[in-house]
């Protein structure tokens, strides 16, 4: 490995050891590395060297340290089956090499790739706190534009219809109302119009993502999707499923009668007992292990004519992950 990565020993030790994070330690790995892999195996050296005592492990230490890498490779296999060709990465027959084998035209795998490194950042998590490759600022900032990209992607890819990105600051850099209005002319379900005491400069108003599917005649009743992009620790702090009502009544007279379905899109690999109360708070929820997927599935909705805002964007988050990568070679 040419760049020193940080392995938090305190988050996988205790009864909820954290085994997304070592699994990403290990996929950063392999993506730093000069031959582009890993031995799964080097993580038990990371934790033997992060303990107080690596020296004389006795038999039980010895067995945690080895189900730390168990856990974690089965951790791996369940991202490289749920997200296929996006994966970016590959495991070996025995589970003892991860290799990064990135396509250089796969946007799937550019959206695994930005979700890794958001996810990594400080103060979220301490794996690259202090590498010399941890994104300045301007990337961090960049990061977060393509996100909000390739989450337009996805949720078009989820309902099978166009998607328009809605978070503020717009990629056409349009005015929330003229946003607002481009989108309800193609749905025609209400009509976008300020109420009585709605905040007098709205930024996008929680809402991200618009995406929906409306039906040939043009009348209610149809897959209409709003969704909250995040990136940040605070992630499950404002729900838009809470927030949706609110925003109907501010801006439009007479409202949708079409039910907004609620999504939270976010860069971050979730435990999957986690998983499911995430759901319950926040509504649908598209994740690092389910995003790449659906970016790669929007391809085919783009070049078919379907309208998904900002998706030819998406080449320039390719090429920062190839450079990303390069970089690192020149620091070993």
């Amino acid at each position: 490995m040419t760049v020193s990565l940080y392995l938090p020993i305190d988050l996988i030790e205790g009864r909820e050891p954290d085994f997304d994070l070592t699994a990403d330690f290990l996929e950063l790995s392999a993506f730093f590395s000069n031959g582009s892999r890993v031995l799964t195996s080097s993580l038990a050296n990371g934790v033997e060297i992060a303990m107080d005592d690596p020296v004389d492990l006795d038999a039980e230490m010895r067995g945690g340290v080895e189900e730390v890498v168990t856990s974690t490779v089965k951790r791996i296999e369940t991202r490289q089956q749920a997200l296929g060709s996006a994966y970016p990465y590959e495991l070996d027959r025995t589970g003892d090499i991860l290799t990064c084998a990135l396509d250089d035209a796969s946007v799937g795998q550019a959206a695994y790739i930005s979700c890794l490194v958001l996810s990594n950042l400080r103060p979220i998590s301490p794996v690259l706190n202090s590498s010399p490759l941890h994104p300045d600022e301007a990337e961090i900032k960049e990061l977060r534009k393509f996100f909000q990209y390739f989450a337009t992607a996805a949720l078009g890819a989820e309902i099978q219809g166009p998607a328009w990105s809605f978070g503020f600051p717009r990629p056409d850099h349009s005015s929330f109302f003229v946003k607002l209005e481009e989108i309800w002319q193609i749905i025609r379900d209400g009509r976008v119009a300020t109420q009585v005491g709605a905040p007098t400069q709205p930024k996008d108003d929680q809402v991200d993502v618009f995406a929906a599917r409306p039906h040939p005649d043009q009348l209610p009743g149809f897959l209409l999707v709003a969704a909250q992009v995040a990136t940040g620790n605070n992630w499950r702090s404002k729900p838009l499923k809470g927030h949706i009502s609110a925003f109907k009544s501010r801006w439009f007279g007479p409202q949708p009668v079409t039910d907004f379905i609620t999504y939270m899109i976010i860069p971050f690999a979730r435990p999957n007992e986690k998983f499911i109360d995430d759901v319950r708070i926040m509504g649908n929820v598209l994740h690092r292990v389910r995003v790449p997927r659906k970016v790669e599935e929007a391809k085919q909705l783009f070049e078919a004519g379907i309208a998904i805002e900002a998706y030819e964007q998406l080449n320039e988050a390719v090429q920062w992950v190839a450079n990303y990568k390069s970089r690192s070679r020149a620091l070993s």
